[in-house]
């Protein structure tokens, strides 16, 4: 392989990162070889290890070395809630709040029919077994307020509540600290819709 076959293999490799186009994966490229090439080598080994050895929870499916994650092993957690959530970054999100205590299930996506993505696509059977073993009395949608998360946390609650459970929604609202003349009309609406 030519040094410019390499060069643009690694060009094209860091365009896959979402939001990177092709001036950033330039810059990404030319920065690591020309600048930091130890960091170049770094960033190669940590993605190495990381695709060998990470893999999904076998009980929410978060991104785990082990069978079962840090989460779910966690005898302090209060496993009557289930927070449903898109990705381990929203996950991540949920736990630097420090307000809540319970366990998750990642769906890893949400419904998506023009990309291909149905409900087997997010493992559901799992989740709604995993619901309804006994112990959890309370799912919380933690979906996001996109058409597809609607979309998703409609399809899970509808599938809940023929199983007898009842889920709840994130509320929506005015951000803290925001000044209402500032916030889109969408947010105000539903702010009114949902408040409390």
């Amino acid at each position: 392989m030519s040094d410019t076959n390499a060069l643009d293999a690694l060009i094209q490799a860091l365009r896959r990162l979402p939001g990177v186009g092709v001036k950033s994966a330039q810059r990404m490229a030319f920065h690591l070889l020309q600048h930091d090439r130890p960091g170049a080598q770094l960033l190669a080994q940590a993605l190495h290890e990381a695709s060998a050895h990470v893999h999904h929870c076998e009980r929410c499916h978060t991104f785990t070395e082990a069978q079962v994650c840090a989460t779910c092993e966690d005898v302090r957690r209060d496993r009557s809630q289930l927070c449903v959530v898109e990705t381990p970054a929203d996950q991540s999100a949920m736990e630097r709040t420090g307000a809540y205590k319970g366990l998750y299930f990642v769906l890893m996506g949400k419904l998506s029919p023009l990309d291909g993505v149905g409900p087997n696509d997010l493992g559901l059977k799992k989740l709604f077994e995993r619901a309804c073993d006994g112990v959890v009395q309370e799912v919380i949608l933690a979906t996001n307020f996109t058409a597809e998360g609607e979309a998703t946390a409609y399809v899970i609650a509808e599938g809940l509540k023929t199983r007898g459970l009842r889920p709840t929604r994130l509320a929506r609202g005015v951000p803290v600290g925001s000044e209402l003349e500032y916030v889109d009309l969408g947010t105000i609406a539903h702010a009114l819709v949902d408040r409390r």
